[in-house]
C-alpha cells in the first residue's frame, strides 16, 4: 500500500526508516520530510497542517496509510477532517477530542484525576483568579511547576525555585508569554524522581507496549541550563524493573485506555506517557499524543517487528493477539545541535562527513537539501543512533560517529545516559 507520513523532524525520519522496511510498504512520501527522508520515501512539499492539500496528495498518490508524525495537526483536528473526506484511509492519530490529552494540561489532569490516576496535585488558574494562583503558589513547597495549558512547542513548562519569581511568571505567562496556549496556566507540586517514556500503540480497546526509553532535555551537561526538544536518549532503562513496569501498566495504562472507552474517545494511534518515578512508584507529568523525540530515534530501532502489520491489526482490532518483539540491544541516540540553540541560532550551514559513518545510524531532524549539499534548518539538526551490549559500548559508537560530521558552531552532550 502507499503511505503518507507527516512531519520534517528527527521523529519523522526514524518512523519513515522503520516504515520502509515493510513489505506491506509499496511507496512511502513524507510531507514535508528533511534532507534525510529521501533515503525511505519521496518527500511532498505540503505542510503538514494545510488539511486540503494533504487531503489532495491522499487523493493524488492513492494513500491507504496515513500516519501523523507531530502534535499541532492531531490537536487541530486533523484526523476528523480526513475521516470524514477518506473514508477508507487508515489514520494513525487520535480524534481532536481525544488528542486533548497533550493539548490541553488542564484536560489531562481532569481525565487523570477521573481515573484516579497518580500525578502530583495541581490546579488551574487564568486572570480572572490570579490570585487565587498567587495564594496556591504561597501553599506549595519549592520548586514551583507552571505549565501553558495548551501547546507551547515543549517551551510552556517552567520550573521556579523562588516564590516571588513564580507569581511573577505567572503573571507573565497568563499575559501572553506563551500566546493563547498560556492563558489558562496549571501549577502543580513539583516531584523529584527519575524521568522516562512509555509508549503504547492503542486502538481505544487494546494495546500494545513499545520499548519504554529515557531522553534528556536540557542543553548542558549533567541537565543543567534551559530545556530543549531533547539532547539524546537511551532505551531500554536499568532502573525499569518488572516491579516498577506492573505499577505502570495496573495503574497508568490500563486506566487510560479504559479512561479513553468511558469517554467514548476515537483513539487510534500513539500514546506517550511522560512518567516521574518517586521511591518506586510511577507518576503522570503527560501525556502526548504521539510518538516523543528524540525517543523514537531509540525506540524504532529496538522494535523488530513490523510497524505498518501493527498498524493494520490496530485497525483490524487484533492488537492484543499482535506478536511484538524487541531487539535486546541497547540503543542511544545523541543530538547535534545548532550554536546558540534553544535560543536564537542560525540556519543554512553546511553539514560534512554524513558520507563517513559507520555502525551508527543518522536520522535528520533540522535540515535541507540545497544544490546537492545538505544543510542546517533547525535548531535541533542531526541525531546519532547506535546500538551496543550497553550503553557504554552504543555510546562510544555514536561520540566516534559524531566527531565526522561537521557543521559551523556544532554543539552535542557529552554525558547522555549520566545519570544510569
Amino acid at each position: 500500500m502507499n503511505i503518507l507520513l507527516l512531519g520534517s523532524g528527527g521523529r519523522e525520519h526514524a518512523l519513515a526508516w522503520k516504515i520502509n522496511q515493510s513489505p506491506l510498504c509499496n511507496q512511502l512520501y513524507i510531507a514535508p520530510g528533511n534532507a534525510g527522508t529521501p533515503q525511505e520515501g519521496i518527500n511532498l512539499n505540503i505542510n503538514a497542517n494545510k488539511f486540503n492539500e494533504i487531503s489532495q496528495s491522499i487523493h493524488d498518490y492513492n494513500i491507504k496509510m496515513l500516519i501523523v508524525g507531530a502534535e499541532q495537526p492531531l490537536v487541530e483536528g486533523i484526523y476528523d477532517y480526513l475521516n470524514e473526506r477518506h473514508s477508507d484511509l487508515i489514520i494513525v492519530g487520535p480524534s481532536q477530542q481525544a488528542a486533548m490529552l497533550e493539548g490541553s494540561k488542564a484536560f489531562a489532569k481532569e481525565f487523570m484525576k477521573e481515573m484516579n490516576i497518580p500525578t502530583a496535585a495541581y490546579q488551574t488558574f487564568n486572570l480572572e483568579n490570579i490570585q487565587d494562583g498567587f495564594k496556591f503558589i504561597e501553599n506549595l513547597n519549592p520548586p514551583y511547576v507552571l505549565k501553558a495549558d495548551g501547546l507551547a512547542a515543549g517551551k510552556g513548562v517552567l520550573i521556579i525555585d523562588n516564590q516571588e519569581e513564580a507569581k511573577e511568571s505567572l503573571k507573565e505567562m497568563l499575559e501572553g508569554k506563551f500566546g493563547a496556549a498560556s492563558q489558562n496556566v496549571v501549577i502543580e507540586e513539583f516531584l523529584s524522581g527519575i524521568e522516562f517514556s512509555v509508549f503504547v500503540l492503542t486502538n481505544g480497546k487494546e494495546y500494545q507496549m513499545l520499548p519504554i526509553a529515557k531522553d534528556y532535555k536540557r542543553i548542558g551537561e549533567g541537565d543543567t541550563g534551559l530545556n530543549t526538544g531533547g539532547m539524546g536518549a537511551i532505551s531500554p532503562l536499568p532502573f525499569v524493573d518488572n516491579t516498577l513496569k506492573e505499577k505502570v501498566i495496573s495503574r497508568i495504562i490500563e486506566p487510560t485506555i479504559q479512561g479513553i472507552q468511558n469517554r467514548g474517545l476515537s483513539y487510534n494511534g500513539f500514546v506517550f506517557f511522560g512518567l516521574i518515578e518517586v521511591n518506586g512508584e510511577p507518576y503522570v507529568i503527560e501525556y502526548n499524543c504521539r510518538m516523543g523525540d528524540p525517543e523514537t530515534e531509540v525506540v524504532m530501532p529496538r522494535l523488530k517487528s513490523d510497524l505498518v502489520a501493527m498498524f493494520l491489526a490496530m485497525h483490524e482490532h487484533h492488537l492484543k493477539d499482535f506478536k511484538v518483539e524487541f531487539d535486546e540491544r541497547t540503543a542511544v541516540t545523541v543530538f547535534l545541535v545548532s550554536g546558540g540553540y534553544p535560543e536564537a541560532y542560525e540556519k543554512g550551514k553546511t553539514i560534512t562527513g554524513l558520507n563517513n559513518i559507520e555502525n551508527s545510524i543518522v536520522f535528520h531532524a533540522g535540515t535541507k537539501a540545497e544544490g546537492g549539499a545538505v544543510l542546517s534548518n533547525g535548531g535541533r539538526v542531526l541525531a546519532v543512533t547506535s546500538y551496543g551490549k550497553d550503553k557504554e559500548e552504543a555510546l562510544q559508537h555514536s561520540y566516534n560517529n559524531i566527531k565526522k560530521i561537521h557543521f559551523d558552531k556544532k554543539y552535542y552532550r557529552t554525558d547522555i545516559g549520566f545519570d544510569l
